[in-house]
């Protein structure tokens, strides 16, 4: 997890500060909207997309083993 979520990182790093902000520190959508000073709807466009594509880049992980 910790790797992918680094690669999500170079990626975009607001998506990858709002998983860590979710996953790792349990603020909701508003609170995370606050903390970051962007609009709740963009967290949770961040939200979706960074959870599918860490969905995809951990199974990808498991299928190459």
């Amino acid at each position: 997890m910790h790797e992918a979520l680094e690669k999500l990182g170079r990626l975009d790093v607001r998506k990858a500060r709002v998983v860590e902000l979710k996953y790792f520190g349990g603020l909701n959508h508003d609170e995370i909207a606050a903390v970051m000073k962007i609009s709740t709807i963009t967290v949770r466009r961040d939200w979706v997309f960074a959870k599918a594509w860490l969905h995809n880049e951990l199974h990808s992980v498991d299928e190459i083993r």
